[in-house]
């Protein structure tokens, strides 16, 4: 497609999604501060649906016609809501910074890229697995690297990975099964069920006491705004109308941005070594996404 005849927001699209996606991972941390992470989910989630229904009411948007089409919002609302942003925030709880979880989710564009060719139609070569392993090897640059600052745990790692599977497993249902919902609904209804997932495990596993403060509220107005409705209705935008595997390859640059974000709000360090790592992760992320032939 002409980048000309691109409508302008398409165009603005990949810039306004990369600080609002990457600025969410410090941002998270801050309300986590003050609230456990299924009971801070269960808010922006709830927030999110609060949100959007006088909207829904003023456009009246197409809801999808038959049963599997919900099952499909559904599924993905799963996915992404409530299987990757549970994880990541639990893997936040066990001690992992933003930018380090940021690094590890930076590998999504290159899973997708080698999963693509059966779930998302799309072609993959044998430099996507050369990508692979330059992503991997930049994780465990930054993770040693910050070993003397924050020293990994396997708790800590096996929330991110979990995290990772599952945004992965999100973007490529959505590419294979979505039907190109309004966002409204679209988002409504993913919400609505990321909140039927969390709300659950918030009442029976966490306390659910709150710390109200200005910088809670906040936190929570722009998880749920920034970093929920307007960013993925954004993502969806973008997987629908381009290749997936080229969408997801904005991911390399949020690990950097997060980073920056985790240092500015929650003072947390970045050696010298870890950016190296954070740079050969980008040169993975940049070799999928610029190659497409078999």
């Amino acid at each position: 497609m002409n980048t000309n005849k691109k409508p302008l927001w398409l165009i603005l699209a990949p810039v306004a999604f990369t600080i609002l996606w990457a600025g969410g991972y410090g941002i998270a941390k801050v309300g986590l501060q003050y609230a456990e992470p299924m009971t801070l989910l269960s808010m922006r989630f709830s927030t999110v649906v609060i949100l959007l229904f006088p909207f829904f009411l003023i456009f009246r948007p197409a809801l999808p016609k038959h049963p599997k089409e919900w099952g499909h919002l559904v599924v993905v609302g799963v996915l992404v809501q409530a299987v990757y942003f549970g994880f990541c925030w639990w893997a936040f709880r066990s001690g992992v910074s933003a930018g380090v979880l940021a690094i590890f989710m930076s590998l999504q564009p290159i899973l997708v890229a080698i999963l693509a060719p059966k779930l998302a139609q799309e072609k993959v070569s044998w430099l996507r697995w050369l990508g692979l392993l330059l992503g991997l090897t930049g994780v465990f640059i930054v993770i040693i690297a910050r070993s003397d600052i924050e020293p990994p745990t396997l708790i800590g790692v096996s929330f991110s990975v979990m995290g990772l599977l599952g945004i992965t497993s999100g973007v490529l249902y959505e590419k294979r099964f979505g039907g190109g919902h309004h966002p409204i609904v679209a988002n409504m209804v993913q919400y609505a069920a990321g909140f039927a997932v969390v709300a659950p495990i918030a009442l029976i596993f966490e306390t659910m006491e709150v710390t109200w403060t200005m910088e809670f509220f906040a936190a929570l107005a722009y998880l749920a705004i920034g970093n929920s409705i307007l960013a993925i209705s954004l993502l969806l935008a973008m997987i629908r109308a381009g290749e997936v595997s080229r969408v997801s390859s904005l991911m390399f640059l949020v690990p950097p941005l997060a980073a920056l974000f985790g240092w500015v709000l929650l003072g947390e360090e970045m050696p010298l070594f870890a950016w190296v790592g954070m740079a050969v992760a980008a040169i993975g992320v940049l070799i999928v996404s610029k190659n497409k032939t078999v």
